[in-house]
């Protein structure tokens, strides 16, 4: 059963823009091994932060350090959540989240499915 779907859609060279004019953001939204990636994979991985909070119905109080987006070794990217990103996925009875995301011509984009137990 399909609880929630998000997407969003993320201009590369204006997020990186926000990123030099406002430094601590960065530390604000990605981990310390996040940090590390180019600016496309970075837009991507806020891309799936903010779909996540919306196939949640965005509700107050997530935190982006309580996601970490992935890869898996076969080059999926798959959601790693905790804190209250993962109390807000219990209270709603979600089992699985499936995640994609996307950087080509300048956007980057995500789209994540929250799925309860059937």
């Amino acid at each position: 059963m399909i609880i929630g779907v998000g997407i969003d859609v993320v201009d590369i060279e204006r997020f990186g823009a926000t990123l030099d004019r406002t430094p601590r953001l960065r530390t604000r939204l990605f981990t310390e091994d996040e940090r590390k990636l180019p600016l496309a994979s970075l837009a991507a991985r806020f891309a799936a932060k903010e779909a996540l909070a919306k196939a949640l119905g965005a509700p107050v109080g997530l935190s982006w350090m309580d996601v970490t987006v992935h890869r898996a070794s076969d080059g999926r990217p798959h959601l790693m959540v905790r804190g209250s990103v993962q109390d807000e996925i219990d209270r709603q009875g979600i089992a699985t989240l499936h995640v994609s995301l996307s950087h080509d011509a300048g956007v980057a984009s995500a789209v994540v499915v929250a799925e309860g137990v059937s």
